[in-house]
């Protein structure tokens, strides 16, 4: 049997605060729930995010009003889109009565990819998160992927009579746009500076193809940055980005790392 809430409870979040400090951020932190996400064929992937949502809270209130953070995930089912984000930041800003919030939603992302020589099809998954803030009524939202990639060393192809030593990398790139942008388009620009792209399935001709495109591609992870944000400089769709790429290195205990940052 339900029985009736009983709304006399005394609401202590909304008791009055007498310390004068302001909290940047306060909510609730890595917690999982079901979404889907429209690709670019057109379907919608059914996946598991990861959130955080936080709420500026002023100096007056003594906390905020956890539990509406899940009642807006709870809402409905939403197919997420970089649009739609923007109406859950507005939901969030608005129920939480705060000025300024922040959300990442953080989610696998496949992309059924065609091997090059085979055309073999396997899934190769990408990790996406969108990132978004509202403040005053100013939304601010970005795209985070992390895309994983080959690079060959040029200086170890240069100096050895035979062979160089490679890598898997992990480029991640942060995006700021001016107009919509699908995320394998991202995936693309990027893919096509690294000294191969990465597939989940190839056959012996698709291994002998990558292993000598890379060979034939060595990058530095400074090329590799410069490359890509070359190429994000000549794309109007991009405002603005953080490309940052990690080596990690087959020769040594420790990884090479560069980052570029948009003006």
């Amino acid at each position: 049997m339900n029985r009736p809430i009983d709304f006399s409870i005394e609401d202590v979040q909304n008791l009055p605060d007498v310390r004068q400090l302001a909290i940047d951020k306060v909510g609730i932190k890595a917690i999982r729930h079901p979404v889907k996400v429209k690709d670019k064929t057109g379907d919608a992937q059914h996946t598991v995010a990861m959130f955080n949502m936080y709420v500026h809270l002023p100096q007056h209130f003594k906390g905020t009003h956890m539990s509406r953070f899940i009642e807006i995930l709870n809402a409905n089912e939403r197919e997420i889109s970089v649009e739609s984000f923007k109406v859950i930041l507005h939901e969030m800003a608005v129920r939480l009565e705060a000025q300024a919030g922040h959300i990442e939603m953080t989610f696998p992302y496949f992309i059924n990819k065609s091997a090059p020589v085979s055309g073999v099809k396997s899934l190769l998954d990408y990790e996406v998160t969108f990132i978004g803030e509202v403040n005053k009524g100013q939304y601010d939202i970005k795209v985070k992927v992390l895309i994983p990639v080959t690079s060959l060393c040029p200086c170890s192809k240069k100096i050895s009579a035979y062979g160089a030593h490679n890598q898997r990398s992990h480029v991640t790139i942060t995006i700021g746009l001016n107009e919509f942008m699908w995320i394998e388009d991202m995936i693309t620009m990027v893919e096509a500076q690294a000294s191969s792209e990465l597939y989940g399935l190839l056959k012996r001709p698709d291994e002998k193809y990558v292993t000598e495109r890379a060979y034939d591609n060595p990058k530095f992870v400074e090329d590799m940055v410069r490359d890509i944000a070359t190429a994000f400089n000549n794309e109007s769709r991009v405002k603005n980005y953080i490309v940052e790429c990690e080596n990690f290195e087959s020769i040594h205990n420790h990884s090479a790392y560069a980052c570029i940052t948009s003006e």
